[in-house]
Formats: structure tokens, sequence, C-alpha cells
């Protein structure tokens, strides 16, 4: 067992504490995020929103973000609150690595955790991070860049003219994007390996543990519960009750609204059609439009017989008797 954790590779030490530190901490931050959205204190592009959950979920990128922002002049985003979110995710980060190395140092490393441990490994992996992810960023722009032109060039070849646009395009994604998700996956294993180098030399600076099996799992336990639960449940609660209340608040401010010149004009909303009363009233109104058509009918023949009876009556005034003749 021994001879196995000092031969533990150090991006899976990295990956160890890294992954559930990430998933520790990640909804906190989550939660400032969509209240500093809906107080429209940040807004970052679209097409690099990748990059922006890149850095929040990682705990060593705080001091990375200026440097990316000043030394290589890309943004991404505006707003004071970007700058605001990443400060609070200090302590955030702090006390996310504090949880799981401890835990991590006790299971894997079988090593007592020095007093603030936390705060060591997050300004170490921070510095590292302050240095590694420019050199990241700029490398894997570089790349992706000269993979987008070398698959342009590539397409206008003679031999692939003649491939429809939808599939051109399909073609090309897929080439550039592989090589640029290639090199970035293998910058972020390297960076997780320096981290995990890190890690594992604090650890051997630390003395082994001396209780047996059972007493490191009770430990590795209790250092997942607080002292004072009430005190924790009550500042939880609290927290979220005040980032609802900020976040409903603030909502309706970032939501559009039609300028009051382009308002439109009120519709009524229309009654509910109901079939059975509809029926009746069409029944109602073909049997007074029967009646109304068999009384004119009616008016018609009784106007047609007075005109022949007059018609007769007239013709036989017409017609004078004949003369008698003289004998």
């Amino acid at each position: 067992m021994t001879d196995e954790r000092e031969s533990m590779s150090p991006t899976k030490i990295g990956l160890g504490v890294l992954w559930p530190a990430f998933w520790t901490g990640l909804p906190f931050k989550m939660a400032f995020v969509l209240v500093f959205l809906a107080m429209g204190m940040m807004h970052f592009e679209g097409r690099i929103g990748l990059a922006f959950l890149m850095l929040l979920a990682s705990p060593v990128t705080v001091f990375a973000l200026p440097i990316i922002s000043m030394g290589l002049e890309s943004h991404i985003g505006e707003g004071v609150g970007i700058a605001l979110l990443f400060l609070i995710c200090i302590p955030i980060d702090i006390w996310a690595m504090g949880v799981v190395s401890r835990t991590f140092f006790l299971e894997k490393f079988r090593k007592e955790p020095p007093d603030g441990l936390g705060l060591t490994l997050w300004w170490k992996s921070a510095l590292v991070g302050a240095i590694f992810l420019p050199i990241l960023w700029l490398i894997v722009g570089t790349v992706t860049s000269t993979a987008i032109e070398m698959a342009h060039s590539l397409m206008e070849m003679e031999m692939l003219k003649g491939i429809p646009v939808a599939e051109r395009i399909s073609i090309e994604l897929t080439i550039w994007g592989s090589v640029a998700l290639a090199v970035l996956i293998i910058l972020l294993l390297i960076g997780v390996s320096l981290v995990g180098r890190i890690i594992r030399s604090t650890a051997s600076a630390s003395a082994p543990i001396t209780d047996s099996y059972q007493g490191v799992v009770t430990r590795w336990d209790l250092m997942r519960v607080p002292a004072d639960q009430g005190l924790m449940l009550t500042a939880l609660t609290g927290t979220g009750v005040v980032l609802s209340l900020l976040f409903w608040a603030a909502l309706p401010v970032s939501t559009p609204h039609p300028h009051e010149c382009c308002k439109l004009p009120e519709v009524k909303a229309q009654p509910p059609v109901k079939p059975l009363d509809a029926l009746n009233k069409n029944e109602k109104l073909i049997a007074q439009i029967s009646a109304q058509v068999e009384a004119l009918e009616k008016q018609k023949a009784e106007e047609t017989a007075k005109e022949k009876g007059k018609g007769k009556a007239k013709g036989g005034k017409d017609q004078a008797p004949p003369a008698a003749k003289k004998p």
C-alpha cells in the first residue's frame, strides 16, 4: 500500500483533489453568477462561455484572469461583476480545497493534514495557474487559428472543391475542432499534473498518521461534519434567502421591455369557446332564418295569387258583349 501511494501519478493526485473541489465550490459560485447576471453587473460573450466556466470552475485561476485580460488583450466579458465574482470565489475555493485535501491526505497518503492546508494548497496552485493558464490561453488560441487556416486551405484543393457547402463546413469544423480540443486536453493534463506535484510535495513534508484504520475512517467522516451544525444550517439558509431575494428583485430590471413609443395596443382576451352554447345558438339562428324564408315564400305566393286574380277581373271587363242583330 505504501509503494502504491508513493507511485501515484501527479495527474491522478491533481484530479483527485481538483475534481471534488470543483463540485464542492461550484454550487455556491453559480448562485452569485445568477445574481450578478440578473443585476446586470456582468456580461460575457456566448462564444467564450466555455472559457468563463473553466475559469469559474477551477480554484486556481483568480490570478490568471487579470493576466489573460490585460496581458493577452482577451476579454471574457464586461462589468464589475466579473472581478467581484472572482474575489468572492477566493474564500469558497480555500474552503473547498481544505475540505477535500484533508480527507485526501488521510485516505490516500495516510498523512496528518497540517493546519491551514487549504490556504497553502490554494496559493501554491493559484501561483501555478497564474503562470500556466496564460500560456495555455496563448497556445490554444494560436493552434486554433492555425488549424482553422489549414482546414480552410485544405478544402480549397481542386479535388475537394466539389463538396457541397453544408458538408464542407462540417468537415472544416471537425478538422480544426479536433486539433484544438486535443491540444487543450493535453495542456490541461499538464496543468493538473503540476498541481498534483505540489500536493505530493506538501504531503511528503507531513507527518504520518498513527491511528488505526477505524480511527482514520472516523476522522475522515467527522471532518465533513461541522462542529456547530445549527449555526452552519442557519448561515446557509440565510445566505440562500438573501441571494434569492436579490435575484428576484433584480430580475425584472434586466428583462427587456418595449419602449413607450412602441407599445402595442392592449388586446382583450377572447372568452372561452363553449361548444354546446355555440350549437344551440346556431340552431336558433337557423330556425329564425327558416321561419323568415317561409314567411317570405308565403308572402310572395299571396302576392302572385292576387296579381293573377286582378288580371282575370280586368280581362272580363275589357271583353264587351256582342251587339244584337236587327230583324
